[in-house]
């Protein structure tokens, strides 16, 4: 990419009109905005490739350069604008001139060579169909995201059957550990739920003892996370290790939630008898065990999902937070996430009920396009949800007719992010949730988004 930059520099020192390109498209944002600037900005040097190819020999590397320069320009986004990423796209050129869905056949069948044209019929074409961004997105939002209201109070229904066998399950199997009762929930609860893409929550709670354990910060700690907590246990002088059920599962003073996380997962995949838990609720139910989550395949003949079960710290000093068992790795392996759903959805509630705002809508939307885009799969429900809130904040018109402009915008966010290699939590900017993805994904991710970005339908 350095190489083929340093090329095209050379031509531009040496030719008037490159120079006068280069202005073009500098400026070229005052009259098109952000998304012509980069359309006029790929076209343009597409065409100043062609007449280099026609007036000069062409080495090796100017070939390999051209074939990669493309995939890497969704990089160099941030050049084609002139104004900050966070700032509201104003007038999107995707929902101002309406698509072309059908067009002239190439290869319409010809009439016969000898015919009169002044016998044929005079016939008028029929106006072609468009549909603005906007229009289509409301048609996939149709089409592809709302799910059926039968099918949420069936797999609600299933949900809640399971959760109480699986209850009386741990009863029974560890009669000392005090398990509070299980909840079933999520964005299928929430109105959140776009698709099969989300899982049910089971929430399986630990109920701790006051005053025998203490949270501590992530960053406090040794593993320096501050996605996470330590659940420490007190006051030993006074009660000794053994005096509470869960003094089994300490490693190193602190409640060891892959301790945990193992102990759950043998009993799912060994000792539950989902057979005929499954016969039982007229559904069949197998535990994933090449996931490192705690995930049930629930399979009916009128759908199909997955729940996942969850172990919580909850009580003693947990102040609200909910603590997840998740498996992570390094020296945050015995250490709880921090899970910030139940904050996530609350805000996004609140801020549509202000305004009547339509951001649960956009959420689903983006969950819906990512998970069918092989390249954007990596972008799970909290990066989104944290693009939305970003928005989401902002003073700008959250009515239904904006939700085109709304996603182009989150597009944008997005890109923007990507570029940084940063996406901070809305509730703790200390994490940075992008830290997970490898540097291959990023660009996979950028790239497919920023030619999203050019041609919005083709995400739908």
């Amino acid at each position: 990419m350095a190489e083929f930059s340093q090329k095209r520099g050379k031509r531009h020192d040496d030719d008037v009109w490159g120079s006068a390109v280069d202005f073009l498209l500098a400026n070229a944002r005052l009259v098109l905005g952000v998304s012509g600037a980069a359309v006029l900005g790929i076209a343009t040097l597409a065409v100043k490739r062609l007449i280099d190819r026609a007036t000069s020999p062409q080495d090796e590397d100017d070939i390999k350069g051209d074939a990669t320069c493309l995939e890497d320009s969704w990089k160099e986004l941030s050049l084609l604008k002139g104004t900050p990423c966070q700032q509201p796209r104003s007038s999107p050129a995707a929902l101002s001139h309406p698509v072309l869905l059908s067009a002239p056949s190439l290869f319409a069948p010809e009439g016969p060579a000898d015919a009169d044209p002044q016998l044929a019929p005079q016939l008028s074409s029929p106006a072609p169909l468009c549909l603005t961004f906007q229009e289509r997105l409301l048609a996939y939002e149709r089409d592809r995201v709302s799910i059926p209201v039968s099918h949420v109070a069936l797999a609600k229904q299933l949900a809640g059957d399971i959760a109480l066998e699986l209850q009386a399950y741990l009863q029974s199997k560890f009669p000392e550990l005090p398990f509070g009762a299980l909840v079933p929930g999520g964005p299928l609860y929430d109105g959140l739920q776009a698709g099969a893409a989300d899982h049910v929550r089971l929430l399986v709670p630990l109920v701790l003892e006051p005053g025998l354990w203490r949270l501590v910060p992530g960053m406090d700690t040794v593993a320096r996370d501050p996605r996470c907590w330590a659940v420490r246990r007190t006051q030993l002088e006074f009660c000794p290790r053994g005096s509470s059920p869960w003094d089994r599962f300490l490693v190193g003073g602190y409640l060891s939630s892959r301790v945990l996380l193992e102990l759950l997962r043998k009993a799912l995949a060994a000792s539950v008898n989902w057979p005929a838990i499954g016969s039982l609720l007229g559904c069949l139910i197998q535990p994933n065990m090449a996931s490192e989550e705690l995930l049930l395949e629930v399979q009916h003949e009128r759908l199909e999902f997955t729940v996942a079960v969850l172990l919580v710290v909850t009580g003693a000093d947990t102040e609200d937070r909910l603590l997840l068992a998740w498996p992570l790795e390094g020296l945050a392996g015995n250490f709880w996430l921090q899970d910030l759903y139940l904050a996530e959805a609350a805000r996004l509630r609140a801020l549509d009920d202000r305004d009547l705002g339509t951001r649960r809508r956009l959420l689903l939307l983006l969950c819906s396009v990512c998970q069918g885009h092989p390249a954007l799969r990596q972008l799970s429900r909290g990066h989104l949800t944290q693009v939305v809130l970003r928005l989401g904040e902002e003073d700008v018109n959250w009515a239904e007719e904006a939700l085109g402009a709304r996603f182009l915008q989150a597009v944008e966010l997005l890109i923007c992010s990507l570029e940084q290699a940063s996406l901070p939590c809305h509730f703790n900017p200390a994490v940075n949730l992008f830290d997970s993805l490898r540097p291959q994904e990023i660009d996979d991710m950028g790239y497919a988004l920023y030619f999203g970005l050019q041609a919005p339908e083709g995400l739908l």
